[in-house]
């Protein structure tokens, strides 16, 4: 609980990796948003990867403490390590299977030792879980996650998975959708938002954001693209072990002015460049980066995962598509129709300022955390 004498809570964030995705992103926004109300401190499954860090504003009280391994064989005495780390915390945040054995771990001590309260945030499933969910690693989420306080999901689809195969009572579940600040997303763009980018004369711009990992499936996304390069250019926001590989796609398909930009920071300053926003991902839930095109105007193409169907206006369902052939004729329709671009974006910028606002999201979780820790009005 909050330190009677004042002291900020210290919040314990456990990722499976800390590179800037969506997951990330929404947390690093909401720790910016709430400056020194609450002390970070943050922890990787794989330790090297901490790329995101680099988005937490300054101002913001974060450390990167030492901890006990979060992934590894399961054992006795590696959850005994990591429950005794986790007791000098106030709230515990663990984020997508990566973190599960700190949820486990939580799970076997807290009947024991005084541990303070854990939500876990479920996102979504890397791609060794795109094509069904293991029943192994089901029966451990649905045993760790038994003492956690609240589990979090962002999409309907997740929400029925937890119900239903994780067994997760729905007073526990929390459907809380991703947000973003819309209004920051109306004003045009400058032509040199994104460093990198040299823009081929006479294409239309296609845009992704995502960190380059195999579930997001980009080089899909070249391949789809490639039929139609002698009017469209790709754009590629992000970082990750992915990026050779989408780069000698983009050579094999005889692309040659792909544009790798990297990460970058603060979407709203650079998305408005694109003309098509694309996705092309083999498993998502609610995807930040989704919500930011349809704020920014953007008409979207986009493989048919989670909840994205029912995200994007009515009128650009028909361009959510089962495969790369479905994502290669969108792309060429849209390619060819400018009126056409202009309704589905227009429509879809009015759907995220309807539905997915940033403060909608702030405020749901400020109340569940507050709540946690018994201290209902700390983020407001």
């Amino acid at each position: 609980m909050a330190d009677p004498n004042g002291r900020p809570p210290r919040l314990l964030h456990v990722h499976g990796s800390f590179t800037l995705g969506g997951k990330e992103a929404r947390a690093i926004r909401l720790m910016n948003l709430w400056g020194d109300r609450a002390h970070h401190s943050i922890v990787s499954a794989a330790p090297d990867a901490m790329g995101a860090r680099a988005a937490i504003d300054p101002a913001v009280p974060v450390d990167f403490p030492d901890a006990p391994p979060m992934a590894g064989k399961p054992g006795i005495r590696r959850f005994r390590d990591i429950s005794n780390f986790l007791k000098s915390f106030d709230l515990i945040l663990t984020y997508n299977w990566g973190a599960m054995d700190a949820a486990m771990a939580h799970r076997l001590s807290a009947s024991l030792c005084a541990l303070p309260p854990l939500i876990h945030h479920e996102d979504g499933f890397n791609a060794d879980e795109a094509d069904g969910l293991k029943p192994q690693r089901n029966l451990y989420r649905r045993i760790a996650l038994q003492r956690a306080h609240a589990l979090v999901v962002p999409s309907v689809r997740l929400e029925g998975i937890a119900r239903q195969v994780w067994k997760q009572p729905a007073q526990k579940l929390h459907l809380i959708r991703n947000g973003v600040p819309v209004d920051r997303y109306a004003e045009p763009p400058p032509p040199d938002a994104i460093p990198a980018l040299r823009r081929t004369p006479g294409k239309l711009l296609v845009g992704t954001l995502a960190g380059l990992r195999p579930v997001k499936n980009i080089p899909r996304l070249v391949r789809a693209i490639a039929p139609h390069r002698d009017r469209l250019q790709l754009v590629v926001v992000g970082e990750g072990p992915e990026r050779d590989a989408i780069v000698a796609a983009a050579r094999d398909a005889g692309m040659d002015d792909l544009c790798m930009a990297g990460f970058m920071t603060d979407p709203w300053r650079f998305i408005g460049l694109f003309d098509i926003f694309a996705l092309s991902s083999d498993s998502e839930q609610f995807p930040i980066s989704l919500v930011e095109a349809m704020a920014a105007g953007m008409p979207v193409v986009s493989t048919d995962v989670g909840d994205v169907a029912n995200m994007v206006a009515p009128e650009n369902r028909p361009f959510v598509v089962p495969d790369e052939t479905g994502l290669s004729t969108a792309l060429g329709l849209l390619a060819a129709d400018a009126d056409l671009r202009a309704s589905l974006g227009e429509a879809n910028r009015r759907r995220a300022a309807r539905d997915f606002t940033e403060a909608a999201m702030v405020d749901a979780y400020a109340a569940l955390y507050g709540t946690a820790l018994a201290h209902p009005d700390i983020f407001r």
